[in-house]
């Protein structure tokens, strides 16, 4: 089953700040649930101003990319139906060939995926090629969310990285499916 995850990277793989757009919905969206997910300490994650339940992690780590506005439609994202990202960001330094995304997804306690993905790779899927120059990035994508997605909490974290190891976001998201 093919996933198109523009929600996790929930949106972030579109765009170095956006990782989680990159990925299919289809690919993530039959995995993940983590009430234990990225981390629950103050500070650690925050909200990232838009409409979406997807907040920025690794507060503590600087980062190449900073995304300033994602908007998830419908928010939450529903089974059966389209969802669209929209995400506005910065890449603060040239992404190249090579960069990745190490990306988690639980279904409550039970840990569905633990995969690293090429970053360049999965923002074509949100038409971005790589080198994703220095500079503002928009993102605006849409994919389909299987009806079979099993009712359920799903956690993502997925944490992009540049070819030479340095940090580009840190993204988490918690999707409840009816």
């Amino acid at each position: 089953m093919k996933l198109t995850v523009p929600l996790l990277a929930l949106s972030v793989a579109t765009t170095p700040a956006l990782a989680f757009p990159l990925l299919s919905w289809d690919y993530l969206s039959g995995l993940v649930q983590n009430p234990l997910s990225v981390s629950r300490l103050p500070g650690y994650e925050k909200p990232i101003p838009g409409d979406s339940p997807v907040n920025l992690c690794d507060l503590d780590q600087p980062k190449l990319a900073e995304i300033y506005r994602l908007d998830v439609t419908p928010n939450p994202p529903e089974k059966g139906k389209n969802v669209t990202i929209y995400a506005e960001g910065i890449a603060k330094k040239t992404i190249k060939e090579g960069a990745y995304v190490d990306v988690e997804v639980r279904y409550g306690y039970i840990k569905l995926l633990e995969q690293t993905f090429d970053l360049c790779e999965q923002s074509k899927s949100v038409g971005i090629e790589c080198p994703i120059e220095k500079g503002k990035v928009i993102v605006n994508s849409t994919a389909a969310i299987p009806i079979e997605v099993p009712p359920g909490k799903y956690s993502v974290a997925a944490r992009a990285y540049t070819v030479d190891d340095e940090p580009i976001t840190c993204l988490s998201a918690t999707v409840l499916f009816q």
